[in-house]
């Protein structure tokens, strides 16, 4: 495909530009070309060229001109329209290396939408961060251009610190940070969400989104590059881009606009950063900058991670100490098999720091060649850590992954209990419980209501030591890497996992431990680890006998 489609200048431009292949151009970027072109032989659209000339003549007013791809995303975001007059791509989702100009591209379209060209009395528009300095930003370039044209622009905008409004429009502008509630019940035009993988929830997202539509043509404008919050919004994000790309589902008015190296491998190639920043071709002082970052990073990875991962947005899928590589954790998002755990033996495992704070438990059962997980978490409501923690708690009680536990403490009885009932929902004989010895003392009246007790008589409860961890770090490990462990879409066990480390004695021995002791929890995770280490009890697999009782809920062989 050679011709361009679009019929508008701005549009076509870029897609030659991308085809000619003088600089390289990254997958998503030829998929967005023919996306784009697609969309215009399908659809009744049209491109307000008036509008869009309008709104190109105010870069007179900026200190910068924009690039094509920057004209591009402008047209389709901003002038292109569906018969009805609603726009066909409201929301605007730019993926670019650091130091494109994503912040000079928000600052002049947001410029450009509060003027009277945009032809929307009071189209507010909010540009939100999660710190006050990235919020700042775009607002202070416009800022800025109306203080370098001020005899101009008085005449149609007025101006502070902290609100930009235009006299003609009563359209204002304002940056906003990280308190939700701050921004309930705004009527905005737009919404604009910067550094976007800074977000480890949708709190403000939401709450900052749910006040569009009372508005004519609604939009928003996601900018960011990648970075370390893995599982979080921007995940989501661009695995809901990369699905529209590759044509899985419907656009439903998203524009997918991201460049990053098809490979990590690329990053040694100085010609395919182009990939990664659309940009770079105009900037020979940035490309300076990237080779002298590219040789730091060679020298260091682990201390110049930031290169690869904002940079290149191509960021090393496995951390320093981690558990396991993030893809390894993805890969447990497999459905769970019920039909197959009917009758079939499990184990369990528990573990928690302080029952003042969370605590996690789960089953283990083994199908063929695959470790069945299923977990539940308790949070204590009065937890000091609390406060720290930025991850979706509420959302995960409501999808039923954990129980927020209003007391001054998580009973015991509430782990017990539940790993009876889940058993017995199966008719799954309990056959373990593996829990961390120091953990037991707690726990040991509440595991004896279900027959279960590391005493003699009983014998089904082993009390977990480093050493049976370290012993099994190796095994878990190779289980990950040949993505044998399934847990189903449990974000907050891939959270629990994503936060632990594995910790290195000086004899060379391993245990897992936290990255960071507070704000990041591994309970659950660690329950998992306890599973795994009495789970040789499963192996093989010999068929339960029908059960001949049962009591609280376990069943008696």
């Amino acid at each position: 495909m050679t011709n361009c489609r679009t019929g508008c200048r701005e549009i076509d431009e870029y897609i030659r530009l991308v085809r000619s292949n003088k600089y390289p151009a990254c997958k998503e970027q030829y998929q967005l070309c023919n996306f784009v072109e697609q969309i215009f032989v399908n659809e009744n659209l049209y491109v307000d060229e008036d509008q869009l000339q309008k709104y190109l003549s105010y870069q007179k007013y900026f200190p910068y001109k924009l690039f094509e791809w920057e004209k591009f995303l402008f047209a389709l975001h901003n002038c292109t329209y569906c018969p009805d007059g609603s726009l066909r791509f409201p929301i605007a989702v730019i993926f670019v290396g650091r130091g494109a100009g994503k912040n000079g591209y928000l600052a002049f379209e947001d410029f450009c939408l509060l003027t009277s060209t945009n032809g929307i009395k009071e189209y507010h528009i909010n540009l939100f961060a999660t710190s006050e300095d990235q919020a700042k930003q775009s607002f202070k370039d416009v800022y800025n251009v109306l203080e370098d044209n001020k005899k101009k622009m008085s005449r149609h905008f007025y101006w502070t610190k902290e609100l930009i409004v235009n006299t003609d429009t009563k359209s204002e502008f304002t940056f906003c940070t990280s308190n939700p509630k701050t921004k309930d019940g705004a009527r905005p035009g737009k919404v604009d969400f910067d550094e976007y993988h800074a977000y480890e929830n949708y709190k403000l997202i939401t709450v900052a989104k749910t006040g569009l539509g009372k508005k004519s043509r609604p939009r928003q404008t996601i900018t960011s590059t990648d970075g370390d919050v893995r599982g979080g919004p921007l995940d989501d994000l661009i695995d809901i881009c990369t699905k529209i790309l590759d044509g899985d589902i419907p656009d439903n008015g998203q524009l997918p606009f991201i460049c990053r190296l098809d490979d990590i491998k690329e990053v040694d190639d100085e010609a395919c950063w182009h990939k990664a920043n659309p940009s770079l071709r105009y900037l020979p002082d940035l490309m300076q900058q990237l080779r002298l970052e590219h040789a730091e990073y060679k020298q260091n990875p682990v201390a110049n991670t930031a290169f690869i991962t904002k940079r290149m947005n191509r960021p090393p899928r496995a951390r320093e100490n981690g558990v396991t590589s993030w893809d390894n954790i993805l890969a447990t998002n497999q459905t769970i098999p019920e039909n197959q755990l009917i009758k079939r033996p499990c184990v369990g495992g528990i573990d928690y720091m302080k029952t003042t704070d969370f605590l996690g438990a789960g089953l283990l059962w083994r199908v063929e060649d695959k470790d069945i997980w299923l977990s539940h978490t308790w949070v204590c409501r009065e937890s000091a850590d609390l406060h720290r923690i930025k991850a979706p708690l509420d959302e995960w009680e409501t999808r039923g992954l954990l129980t927020f536990v209003d007391s001054p403490q998580i009973p015991p009885e509430l782990p017990a209990v539940w790993l009876a009932m889940e058993a017995a929902k199966r008719q799954s004989q309990l056959m373990r419980v593996g829990i961390d010895d120091y953990r037991y003392t707690l726990m040991r009246n509440a595991l004896l209501d279900i027959n279960f007790s590391a005493d003699k008589d009983y014998g089904n409860i082993k009390l977990i030591r480093p050493r049976d961890e370290m012993r099994h770090i190796p095994i878990i490990t190779a289980g990950f890497v040949a993505h044998r462990f399934v847990w189903g879409d449990n974000p907050c066990m891939r959270w629990m996992c994503n936060n632990a480390k594995t910790i290195v004695s000086n004899a060379g021995n391993m245990t897992y431990g936290k990255i960071e002791p507070k704000s990041r929890k591994t309970d659950t995770f660690k329950a998992f680890v306890a599973a795994e280490i009495v789970s040789d009890i499963l192996d093989p697999f010999v068929a339960a006998a029908p059960p001949q009782s049962i009591t609280n809920g376990v069943y008696i062989y």
